[in-house]
């Protein structure tokens, strides 16, 4: 039962604090909380003697409510009692109500609201940190306490009076506490404690006996840390929770099993848990304060042994995160183990006073406090252990990246090792989905065969994937099995911090699901070395490319997807000599502009007619262009045909006019997936020959193909062919112009035909009219050329910046 202190009968004498300290009515408790404490409450210098809040008759004094006392930042002076009562005031202390330093200057935290180191260290008696780290003298002792810590979790995350009540320790809910002994290798925790058992029983012995002895929080503390002076703070502090969770764990499992176990029964009665248990309903709100506070505690705890388990060879003592932490880390412990005292003396009071020791307040505030003030600790060392993570990742990361670098410059018998590195390099799970058989297989698949690696976002558009499937296809059914001779496997380039989201996991879904060929199973699997490999060494940025790997898995190619859109599976093997043999071959015709997507205008350049192949948005000048161009073809009496090929953007434009050529029977109009294919061919031949490093030189296929590219940013164009010889290829200004004028050069047809005086009549205008060239990049391209000429004039061009938006959302999403 609670012990009645009365009051002193004889004033004190304010300049004697020896008086206070024989004063025969006090308590060794009472002695021990004024004489010996250095942590006790420190008041604000402000108040004096006369303050009129600091009198005999303020019961908030005798009752030391907390929104009464106050806690100066600034260097403490510690209270005397008679200087502060003055020499008229009785002296009325109990020890179970005495509020420490600690709960003031943490009280102070909670009002400003701030877990900056700087805040609670400014509470904090330089002293008595002096002190605690004097008596660190660890002896170099290595002690893995992570078995024991899950140990200690375990039997909190057990002890509870409220059978339902939630879990205390964060991230376990009952299923996983039932399975927790999966977690640690008991063999290794009992061999362990061969060696701290002693230790450990010591803590638990000292602990409790100070609990009813009345001795401060502070003195304690420092015992226990003179006792582990020779380990390190992570140790100390596990250890001493080992000790409390000894107590801890026994004082609930008695609470639990007393009404069916006779004799926990018996034990029981001589703890008062009977009287405790009848009064759980008041009881309840002080043990969720201590739950919070051990919870605090435990979180702590994990900070502090994440430290430990920080590679040295990647953070050293040097690293400014972990020298600020080692600083902070005599504070963590003290109060980490200061606040485990504070939950043993709840314990100990409940089972020593009982049900009259339940209707207090005093207690909780000050555990709400501690839990305060060690949640603030726990905040500042968790953003440096995050800062040290990081770079942590960071060194890592990089070391990856070169050893990555390093496998893919080796030479190789076959091409596995480069595919693990690449892929995923465990063999724990089945890492490749086969799209054609819907199922999980092994890397093994690609073993000793050619494979192109189809690296893109989730926004690869449907016309790409499209026109892969049907070049894939395609290539399984010739006659040579190219099965057997190349793989495609899709890699996709996913931000890890996304991958989570829900949205992202479906649009994944989807699309592989639409994927013939092998994928990844997930895009987690994929290494960050591995994405900074992409971007940095093969120039990914968000436009889908296509790296070769041969059978042995050397990099052939490092983007053959440009190969894939001009000549389809007649690149293979995509090796950049094979791309060069192909260009060789090629020449300014219109099957290189029309190969592979359009039958019809094969077939009329077969029949040798002439055709008009033309672009743009304008479509006035499209009626008037189209009815002049049939015009001058029946005077000449030419077969003429005429094809709308649209714009390499502006696709709702695009559409609206593709839907006023067909209502208005203008003229031919490919629909929209012939068009994206037209554009992206003709881009990839100038993107192949920038990766080839021949962009610029004195070739007259390249120049027209630039010209063509910079007509389409200009407005619109027309291309005239005969058979499949291009006659011109000409700015819609200078072609409208030609056709209009057609009185000015026709007396020439009949001398030189039609198309060497269409094209002399042309050449002239282009001569005086001089249009500007234009090249877009859009950053989501990789390789971009530092320099170009124009095709016009052979100069080099200027180079500028342009935003642009043509309220195109498939354009801009290949964009981010």
């Amino acid at each position: 039962m609670a012990s009645k202190l009365t009051p002193v009968q004889a004033p004190l004498n304010r300049n004697d604090p020896q008086l206070i300290g024989n004063d025969p009515q006090l308590t060794r408790s009472d002695q021990q909380l004024i004489r010996t404490d250095p942590q006790m409450i420190r008041t604000d210098p402000q108040l004096t003697p006369n303050d009129p809040q600091l009198t005999r008759s303020d019961p908030q004094l005798i009752r030391t409510d907390p929104q009464m006392m106050r806690a100066d930042p600034q260097p403490m002076i510690t209270a005397n009692p008679p200087q502060l009562l003055g020499s008229s005031a009785p002296l009325m202390v109990n020890p179970s109500k005495y509020i420490p330093a600690a709960a003031a200057s943490a009280q102070q935290l909670a009002m400003r609201g701030t877990g900056d180191r700087s805040m609670f260290l400014a509470s904090e008696d330089s002293y008595t940190m002096k002190q605690i780290q004097e008596i660190h003298r660890p002896d170099g002792r290595e002690i893995d306490v992570k078995p024991l810590f899950q140990l200690v979790e375990d039997i909190v995350s057990r002890a509870s009076m409220f059978p339902t009540q939630e879990m205390i320790v964060p991230g376990m809910d009952r299923s996983q506490v039932e399975q927790v002994e999966d977690k640690y290798n008991q063999a290794v925790v009992i061999s362990m404690l061969e060696g701290l058992a002693q230790v450990i029983d010591r803590i638990s012995v000292q602990i409790a006996f100070n609990s009813f002895s009345g001795i401060d929080g502070h003195e304690t503390t420092v015992s226990l840390l003179k006792m582990l002076a020779s380990y390190p703070w992570d140790a100390k502090l596990v250890l001493t929770l080992a000790a409390f969770a000894l107590n801890y764990g026994e004082f609930w499992l008695l609470a639990q099993i007393y009404s069916s176990n006779q004799l926990a029964k018996s034990v029981a009665i001589l703890r008062q848990l009977p009287v405790i248990m009848e009064h759980s309903g008041a009881l309840k709100s002080r043990v969720d304060a201590l739950n919070v506070l051990i919870k605090a505690i435990l979180n702590l705890a994990r900070v502090v042994s994440a430290f430990k388990g920080l590679p040295p060879t990647y953070i050293t003592q040097d690293v400014p995160a972990m020298s600020a932490a080692m600083a902070t880390m005599p504070t963590a412990v003290y109060w980490s183990i200061r606040s485990i005292i504070a939950c043993a003396a709840q314990i100990a009071s409940l089972s020593s006073m009982g049900h009259e020791y339940l209707v207090t307040t005093t207690e909780s505030w000050e555990l709400s406090t501690l839990a305060h003030k060690i949640n603030n600790i726990r905040d500042h060392l968790q953003k440096l252990l995050d800062i040290c993570y990081s770079l942590l990742e960071e060194k890592r990361d990089a070391e990856a990246f070169q050893s990555l670098v390093h496998i893919l410059d080796m030479i190789h018998i076959d091409n596995m090792k480069v595919l693990k590195a690449l892929i995923y390099t465990k063999d724990d799970i089945l890492p490749l989905y086969d799209g054609s058989a819907k199922r999980r297989v092994s890397l093994e698949v690609l073993r000793r065969k050619n494979v192109l690696l189809l690296i893109s976002g989730l926004e690869i558009s449907e016309d790409e994937l499209s026109i892969l499937e049907q070049i894939y296809r395609e290539s399984r059914t010739q006659p040579v099995r190219m099965d057997t001779l190349y793989e495609v496997v899709w890699i996709p380039i996913v931000d890890h911090s996304l991958l989570g989201i829900d949205s992202i996991q479906k649009k994944f879904e989807s699309l592989q699901s639409t994927m013939p060929w092998h994928t990844v199973h997930h895009p987690s699997i994929i290494d960050r070395a591995v994405i900074r490999l992409v971007k940095e060494k093969w120039h990914f940025r968000n436009k889908p490319i296509l790296v070769v790997l041969d059978a042995h898995g050397r990099v052939v190619s490092p983007n053959a997807i440009h190969m894939m859109w001009i000549w389809g599976s007649n690149a293979f093997p995509f090796t950049s000599f094979r791309e060069e043999t192909l260009w060789k071959e090629e020449a300014w015709r219109l099957e290189l502009l029309v190969d592979g997507i359009d039958q019809t205008v094969l077939d009329w350049s077969k029949e040798g007619k002439y055709v008009f192949m033309y672009g743009g948005d304008d479509i006035e000048w499209i009626r008037r262009f189209t009815s002049r161009a049939k015009a001058v073809a029946k005077t000449v009496g030419i077969p003429l045909e005429m094809v709308y090929v649209g714009k390499s953007h502006k696709k709702e434009q695009v559409r609206r006019v593709t839907t006023v050529i067909e209502a208005e029977n203008l003229s031919y109009a490919w629909q929209e997936l012939m068009v994206w294919f037209f554009w992206t061919r003709l881009e990839s031949m100038l993107f192949s020959k920038i990766q080839l490093g021949k962009v610029d030189e004195h070739d007259q296929m390249m120049l027209e193909i630039k010209k063509l590219l910079s007509y389409d940013k200009s407005g619109g164009w027309a291309v005239l062919s005969r058979g499949s010889e291009v006659v011109v290829n000409g700015h819609f200004t200078t072609m409208m112009s030609t056709v209009v004028e057609f009185d000015k050069w026709k007396d020439r047809v009949e001398l030189d035909g039609f198309p060497t005086s269409f094209k002399g009549y042309h050449d002239k205008l282009v001569r005086d009219t001089h249009p500007c060239s234009r090249f877009e990049f859009p950053i989501s391209t990789g390789r971009i050329p530092e320099n170009l000429k124009c095709p016009e004039c052979q100069r080099f061009m200027e180079k500028f910046v342009t935003f642009a938006c043509c309220h195109d959302e498939d354009a801009i999403a290949a964009l981010y």
